[in-house]
């Protein structure tokens, strides 16, 4: 298959907020072009984008994974869903033995080791065996989790005795590598000590960062107990919270040739390769564009959408926009987004000359309001964020379908 890039930029104003702390609480920052700006990690945007799948239903939740260290305990629900006549215990056994079989490391985790060891020595406490936990996050999808569920169950006269079988064994390990789910596929899994185990993602989420310098700031607030008396004045409560505010530029690339590797022959046996890889990308279009990280929401209440978006399918290599701002924004023309949008606008017609490959390359322009005019003229414009996923989806399904 030819290797294809889908590239997607955001500019997003976001007003007084915290969206992703640091271990101090404060606002994540860094230094680009030597002054300091807002800054929001990719992993927390690559999650919020991970839940808008599910909260806003872009996909079916047989498409998507879970991400957990109980792994052990989520496959003896599935389990349990397909023999109820087991119990607890021996559903957790099964899980427990197929899940090491797969090559994951498991353990009980060490403050449930004691409690467990206390329980021992003090018969009648009650306290049930901890559940074994994987060592990592371990990322597994729908798919994967229901086959080893089966295969748990095909098993479950001697788990054992079954798994000592070599093909028993290999196949737990083939179950839990193949029909990746939407999120794996996009974003991949890692896992330390068994590397076999590893999805290469198919997304690379840039760090978004203001196009302008940024000072955080600080809020001084106070929280009144409803049951004082008059002689009691002053505040119950007492605290600081830090937040900032920003234009950001966002970036993500998506490889959609690597996609259509993790997936494999698609998600469901009655449709095509393209299909699912249709579906996903426009699943992630969507869902980057429309997520926002949720840190401190309910006390900012940050809720804003982009005000332009830009999306770019090549043939080339991934290229993000970010040096456009690298001399900062300074809201010379009131506000940050219609000097971004003229930077931007400049900016991105120069790079493709100088490096894109201009025939091969489609790009499409989602804009809000009249300060990102100038950002109209270096796409295909869409009346909506529906008509641009759309045309995206049909872009990705017909390079697919052409011969490689």
């Amino acid at each position: 298959m030819n290797r294809f890039y889908l590239d997607v930029h955001a500019l997003q104003t976001v007003p007084p907020s915290n969206l992703n702390r640091d271990d101090t609480g404060s606002p994540k920052s860094s230094v680009y072009g030597g002054v300091p700006r807002a800054r929001v990690s990719s992993q927390a945007w690559k999650r919020a984008t991970r839940d808008y799948f599910r909260d806003e239903k872009l996909l079916d939740p047989s498409e998507l994974g879970v991400r957990t260290k109980k792994v052990v305990e989520v496959l003896a629900e599935r389990i349990r869903g397909i023999d109820p006549s087991l119990d607890e215990p021996g559903a957790l056994e099964l899980a427990a033995e197929v899940v090491a079989a797969t090559g994951l490391k498991i353990e009980v985790p060490g403050r449930k080791k004691t409690s467990s060891k206390k329980a021992a020595a003090e018969p009648g406490a009650g306290e049930e065996e901890p559940a074994p936990q994987a060592k990592y996050l371990v990322f597994l999808s729908a798919r994967q989790l229901d086959g080893l569920a089966g295969l748990a169950i095909e098993g479950a006269a001697d788990i054992k005795e079954f798994l000592k079988a070599a093909k028993n064994k290999a196949r737990a390990k083939q179950i839990a590598d193949t029909h990746h789910s939407v999120d794996i596929a996009l974003f991949g899994r890692m896992v330390a000590d068994s590397t076999d185990f590893n999805v290469d993602a198919a997304v690379q989420v840039a760090h978004a960062i203001s196009v302008h310098r940024v000072e955080n700031e600080s809020d001084y607030y106070t929280a009144v107990d409803d049951h004082n008396k008059d002689s009691e004045p002053g505040a119950g409560m007492i605290g600081t919270v830090d937040f900032n505010s920003a234009t950001l530029y966002r970036y993500a690339a998506l490889g959609v040739h690597q996609l259509a590797a993790n997936l494999g022959e698609g998600m469901r046996e009655d449709e095509s390769r393209t299909t699912p890889v249709r579906r996903a990308v426009e699943a992630f279009v969507q869902g980057f564009v429309e997520s926002l990280p949720t840190g401190k929401i309910n006390t900012f209440g940050h809720h804003t959408l982009p005000d332009a978006v830009v999306v770019k399918l090549r043939t080339t290599r991934p290229i993000s926009f970010v040096a456009a701002f690298e001399e900062p924004v300074h809201g010379s023309l009131g506000g940050h987004v219609a000097e971004a949008s003229a930077r931007l606008a400049e900016y991105i017609p120069d790079i493709e000359r100088a490096y894109g490959e201009e025939a091969s390359t489609l790009t499409w322009v989602l804009r809000v309001g009249p300060n990102t005019r100038k950002l109209a003229d270096i796409g295909t414009e869409s009346g909506g964020l529906s008509e641009l996923v759309a045309s995206v989806g049909q872009a990705v399904a017909e390079r697919l379908e052409k011969p490689a």
